[in-house]
């Protein structure tokens, strides 16, 4: 049986994944475009369910963080009338999978497994990547072993001392 195709593509999932403090996490605003749901209603179906989101499923961005965030992904930092007055929060792969439980539509269950794929998908690359720099190491350092040896074979060896035929008068006569 053929998979659906996704609702969202994984491309865009992925681009809206970022590195906060060590942990690949995705922000409420983007979460909630995706989602199709507003960003306050979000946040306020999350606090209605707080016991659901300990702080390795979700954080609150301190200013400084969101800040460098904004310079990161380019979006300008003046804010406009009625825009956002507090740091975005930030939800780990546990605290994605988490809202499902707390968003019950079917397109927050769609979006659900488009993301849950997509960090699994990541997972995979980091991984095959880790290997690959691995295998690059240990082949740097055959490498290296080899051209040691061929340098040690090109180089002349040094010339051998020249002893003196005859008769070598000593110091004391």
């Amino acid at each position: 049986m053929a998979r659906p195709p996704p609702v969202i593509p994984p491309e865009r999932i992925a681009s809206r994944i970022f590195l906060i403090r060590g942990e690949k996490v995705m922000l409420d605003s983007d979460l909630a475009e995706l989602y199709g749901v507003m960003t306050g209603n979000l946040n306020k179906s999350v606090k209605r369910n707080q016991l659901r989101f300990p702080e390795d499923f979700m954080f609150q961005l301190t200013p400084k963080e969101a800040e460098s965030l904004l310079f990161q992904i380019g979006t300008p930092k003046q804010r406009r009338r009625g825009g956002r007055q507090t740091p975005p929060y930030a939800f780990t792969e546990q605290g994605v999978a988490m809202l499902s439980s707390v968003l019950r539509s079917e397109r927050a269950v769609q979006v659900n497994v488009a993301i849950m794929r997509t960090f699994v998908r990541i997972r995979q690359i980091l991984a095959s990547n880790r290997d690959l720099a691995r295998k690059v190491q240990e082949h740097d350092r055959q490498i290296a072993t080899l051209f040691d040896t061929v340098e040690q074979l090109l180089t002349p060896p040094s010339p051998a001392k020249k002893h003196s035929i005859g008769y070598i008068k000593s110091r004391e006569d």
